[in-house]
């Protein structure tokens, strides 16, 4: 299995796909481009678009300073702090651990701001129409030095092992029989040992319904921030109308579950293996 969803390959991507491609690679400040904006890729004229609409939130900080206020309203799980001796004792050395936060640290940055941005677009397709929601309102953006990646592996490229705990940590958090796979576990694949950690540690939040009820509550923030967004994205020019239905359906699987989902199991992931 390669990408969950019809998708452009970086590789593959040519012409004005690899310009925006390496766009949202610079203003994003990662290495690579997530599955939604290559999801979006494959229907005609949708990137540019809501690429080209969400483009100026991104750079004026808007995003980022909404994407930061949520990360600051999670309601997470608590857990006691989980000692050194620990991780190594699952094998993993001080490079592995390094490389295990940056991989986090990459996704912590970018869902946060998918989530806000993505969001406030399906409102905007949706015809949702702000009344007295908030304005979110620019703020200075440092710099972001580029969070290097691993190369992404497909589930074939794992052993069979590595592949089906992949599989069942992606059922965590949600409850949708065919939820997009969270490349942040194909990123992870490369330490079978921190996925079971994980694993541990997610499972009987799962099971309980805390890890439902933090991702409800993020969902909910996220709704309610999204709508300061809206209010600035440019409604002067909206795509044909059977556009705009693609648009919102290939964003719901990502804001309705996955990018949420997962917003909350990486901000967690992250305090745990800081």
């Amino acid at each position: 299995m390669s990408d969950p969803v019809p998708a452009v390959t970086e590789a593959a991507a040519a012409g004005e796909i690899a310009a925006i491609f390496a766009d949202i690679r610079h203003v994003l400040g990662v290495d690579v481009v997530n599955l939604v904006w290559r999801h979006l890729a494959t229907i005609d004229g949708a990137l540019p678009w809501a690429w080209g609409t969400l483009r100026p939130l991104y750079v004026d900080g808007s995003v980022l300073g909404e994407a930061t206020a949520l990360h600051n309203e999670l309601d997470l799980p608590p857990m006691p702090s989980i000692p050194a001796e620990e991780f190594a004792g699952l094998g993993l050395r001080t490079d592995d651990l390094a490389a295990i936060r940056r991989v986090l640290a990459a996704y912590d940055h970018t869902n946060g701001m998918a989530l806000m941005a993505l969001t406030a677009l399906r409102a905007r397709l949706d015809g949702w129409t702000p009344s007295d929601a908030g304005v979110a309102e620019p703020r200075s953006v440092a710099a972001v030095p580029r969070i290097g990646l691993p190369k992404l592996l497909n589930l074939t490229d794992m052993e069979a092992d590595t592949a089906a705990l992949v599989t069942v940590l992606n059922g965590l958090g949600t409850r949708r029989p065919a939820a997009v796979l969270a490349s942040m576990y194909r990123h992870l694949a490369y330490w079978p040992s921190y996925l079971s950690f994980a694993w541990l540690l997610l499972a009987p939040l799962d099971a309980d319904g805390r890890l439902a009820s933090a991702i409800q509550q993020a969902q909910h923030a996220a709704s309610v921030r999204a709508h300061r967004l809206v209010v600035r994205l440019d409604h002067s020019a909206s795509p044909p109308p059977t556009m705009a239905t693609k648009i919102s359906a290939a964003i719901e699987p990502f804001v309705g579950d996955v990018i949420v989902k997962m917003l909350v199991i990486c901000a967690f992931l992250r305090r745990v293996t800081a």
